[in-house]
């Protein structure tokens, strides 16, 4: 028994010094000096509340903030039925099921930046893929990235292909279903959508909150990547999300303790927004026990 607990010990070591290095002491000196005056070179003032009260103050974070709560309620809904779509449709086995499950999961580990000029290139007004094939639907052609109305939903169906971590998550789920449940169903008569709307979901509860937990917390970082190189933050900031707020006060404005509470903002919210995820699916799902 003990060797056991000396074994688990040592594989977790490095992963919680990791963990400690790359995440926690970072989290602790971002904390400390969102509570200062700093700008890289000299050493931090503490100045107590005010960088949070200059953010309340400042138009461009709450533009900012309102974008990326937008995106969050486009995109993660859109995000999570599309990965409940691809599970229910590569659950079965079938003819080459390992090839479109893999398909599915390949735009995901594109670098971010290649995954951005690919699109770039494809929303092109003018000699973009997308619109072409639009106009040779018969149908409006946007402007896209050019036009403010259209720029935020640009990214939001950019985000919508890299579903592989939430296909895998959600395959996983449904996998974890006893099988006696649907054969039972089906013995009482149940087709497809009623045993879909009544087994399938409700039991995948517990799945669906884990997967859109973790898209409220990522959606706040990885906006970043695809709005910089595509669009920087424009058309008249409907664009511009929190994670470019946060860039261009520190390492243009050389304002690190703002941006340091911005950071504290951002978790507060997603801390938030995760709360009332898990307040809408409490008690949810099934147990094995």
């Amino acid at each position: 028994m003990r060797r056991t607990r000396l074994q688990i010990t040592a594989l977790l070591t490095p992963y919680l010094l990791g963990a400690f290095l790359l995440i926690a002491l970072p989290a602790g000196i971002s904390f400390f000096i969102a509570f200062t005056s700093y700008n890289g070179m000299d050493r931090p003032l503490f100045t107590g509340w005010q960088n949070l009260q200059l953010l309340r103050r400042d138009p461009l974070f709450w533009i900012a903030l309102t974008n990326s709560l937008l995106f969050i309620a486009l995109a993660i809904p859109l995000r999570v039925l599309g990965a409940l779509g691809l599970a229910l449709l590569y659950s079965r086995p079938r003819r080459a099921i390992g090839f479109y499950r893999a398909a599915a999961y390949v735009p995901t580990i594109i670098p971010d930046t290649a995954y951005a000029l690919t699109w770039l290139w494809i929303l092109n007004p003018l000699y973009g893929p997308l619109n072409a094939s639009l106009r040779l639907l018969g149908l409006p052609a946007p402007s896209w990235l050019a036009d403010s109305a259209w720029s935020l939903p640009a990214l939001v169906i950019v985000s919508l292909f890299q579903l592989g971590e939430g296909f895998v998550i959600l395959l996983a789920g449904l996998r974890h279903i006893p099988r006696e449940v649907h054969d039972a169903a089906r013995v009482d008569g149940a087709n497809r959508w009623q045993i879909f709307t009544s087994i399938i979901l409700p039991l995948l509860s517990p799945w669906l909150v884990v997967l859109s937990v973790r898209d409220v917390a990522l959606s706040f970082q990885n906006t970043f990547t695809p709005a910089y190189i595509m669009t920087r933050g424009g058309p008249y900031y409907s664009t511009f999300f929190t994670p470019l707020f946060i860039y261009e006060t520190a390492f243009d404005g050389l304002r690190f303790g703002q941006a340091a509470a911005t950071m504290l903002m951002v978790f507060l919210v997603t801390m938030i927004l995760v709360g009332l995820v898990y307040f809408i699916f409490e008690g949810q799902g099934f147990d094995e026990d």
